[in-house]
């Protein structure tokens, strides 16, 4: 691909003044909107840093990017806006595999980790059941043909896989362009995302949230459980799907603003 990623080309909503800065990083097929419920309740405690992800706004070029790229874009924005210091990152979906790896690579960057529904992709994809497998490769597939497919009936493939999905987001700022990503997984070649991303297990202090009503989990057990062997972290279950921020905002808010502050 070799898509330089520009920062001017990303439309940054900053908002809050506090010492820390949190960076939130959305998933499919969604755009900074996803967080609005999380800034209000954190915005007079925290500088809060959204943005819709590279190849993610209709308006713009269409274009596919790389796992290197997007984790370069993430260190050019935060190099930045928090020059010299570390943040916080909460993301969700395709925003926990980017930022996940972002902090595989450069963990000095990060305090804190809330993350959201996504685990580790290595040890998720290895503990998959058989029926599982086949439902994870038939939805990334469709989206992946969704983003080859372009025009009206790539959108309208994202938006019917969005509506299966029960995606509480605005269906309106939904389009193919959003999908890439599961193009990248599966035909990237060798920069596939399959054979990019690395194993995250953080030492840093890491929130990791999940809803249980869902027909995948995106998890490993395991993984989870592992996470729990460090007193700092925390994991959470929820009453949700897969949008938990959006299912249930105060409880969310409530289970984040805790933990940052212990």
């Amino acid at each position: 691909m070799n898509n330089l990623v520009s920062v001017a080309d990303v439309d940054v909503h900053i908002e809050g003044n506090g010492a820390e800065t949190i960076f939130m990083v959305h998933g499919w097929p969604d755009t900074y909107r996803l967080w609005e419920t999380q800034v209000q309740a954190l915005k007079s405690r925290y500088r809060c840093v959204r943005f819709t992800l590279p190849g993610f706004d209709a308006a713009k070029a269409r274009q596919a990017y790389s796992l290197d790229e997007l984790i370069g874009f993430l260190k050019k924005l935060i190099e930045q806006l928090c020059p010299s210091q570390k943040v916080i990152l909460m993301l969700h979906d395709w925003g926990c595999v980017f930022g996940y790896q972002f902090y595989v690579r450069n963990p000095q960057m990060v305090s804190k980790i809330i993350g959201v529904d996504i685990g580790d992709p290595r040890s998720w994809r290895q503990s998959l059941t058989l029926r599982e497998a086949m439902m994870a490769f038939a939805y990334q597939i469709w989206l992946a043909l969704a983003w080859v497919m372009d025009g009206r009936i790539g959108d309208w493939m994202t938006r019917s896989m969005a509506r299966l999905a029960r995606c509480p987001s605005d269906a309106t700022y939904m389009s193919s362009c959003m999908a890439y990503p599961y193009f990248m997984l599966w035909f990237g070649g060798r920069q596939s995302y399959r054979h990019q991303a690395q194993r995250f297990l953080p030492a840093c202090p890491i929130l990791f949230v999940y809803g249980h009503r869902k027909p995948i989990r995106f998890h490993a057990t395991a993984w989870a459980d592992e996470l729990l062997t460090r007193k700092a972290n925390q994991v959470v279950e929820f009453d949700t799907g897969h949008w938990v921020m959006s299912e249930q905002p105060e409880r969310f808010n409530q289970v984040v603003s805790s933990w940052l502050s212990q």
